[in-house]
């Protein structure tokens, strides 16, 4: 069985969005994208992209909510 899950994009998904749906919280945007590298080009998603979702850890800087998301 594969260790790592997915997430199938619905349309008009963003990191952040994906990021709230799967690990509840989009403080772990930074961490979606790095699982999934290759799509980093990508802001808003087409419906029907697979995503790597592998679990987050449980200590380090992965929860730090992305640059666009802190409140200044």
């Amino acid at each position: 069985m594969n260790d790592t899950a997915t997430y199938t994009t619905e349309q008009g998904d963003t990191w952040d969005a994906i990021a709230y749906k799967v690990y509840g919280d989009a403080r772990h945007t930074g961490w979606l994208m790095q699982a999934n590298l290759p799509l980093l080009d990508i802001f808003t998603f087409r419906a029907g992209t697979l995503l790597q979702t592998p679990p987050v850890p449980e200590e380090g800087n992965t929860a730090e909510a992305p640059i666009w998301r802190e409140d200044a």
